[in-house]
């Protein structure tokens, strides 16, 4: 977790590359969230089950050890939290149809964080972003 606006939205990070988790987790901060991480699907879904009720996002990767990989944990996520928004992301594999949940987004590695921001603009209800990315898209839409 980072030091940040205590009142600013959690966002899970999932993925088994420390490097790759903690970039998505810079980009995540930088965006507005506090963050959670987790090095594979089973201890995602832990995390999940414990803090469900303050997280807003799950950033997942695809390929990782563990009983579940990133579009198992999407599925669940989605299925027992539907309040959850939810972005999986790879460089090696992409969705087959069925996959990934309704409303889920899917991108491609190596990601930047205008890519990814981008992609929150999209699937995050105004209510739930946080006031970095609320004032990022504000300023775009001013041009």
């Amino acid at each position: 977790m980072t030091l940040s606006d205590p009142s600013a939205p959690y966002a899970l990070v999932v993925d088994d590359d420390g490097l790759i988790r903690m970039d998505a987790m810079d980009i995540l901060q930088d965006a507005g969230f506090r963050t959670f991480e987790a090095s594979d699907g089973d201890k995602a879904m832990t995390l999940l089950a414990q803090e469900h009720a303050a997280i807003v996002l799950l950033f997942t990767d695809v390929q990782m050890p563990g009983a579940r990989n990133g579009f198992a944990v999407a599925r669940e996520t989605a299925s027992r939290w539907p309040h959850i928004a939810i972005v999986v992301a790879s460089g090696h594999v992409r969705p087959e149809p069925g996959e990934m949940p309704d409303g889920a987004r899917f991108i491609g590695k190596p990601f930047t964080a205008d890519m990814v921001h981008d992609h929150l603009q999209d699937i995050l209800p105004d209510g739930r972003k946080p006031a970095p990315l609320r004032i990022r898209e504000q300023a775009g839409n001013a041009r």
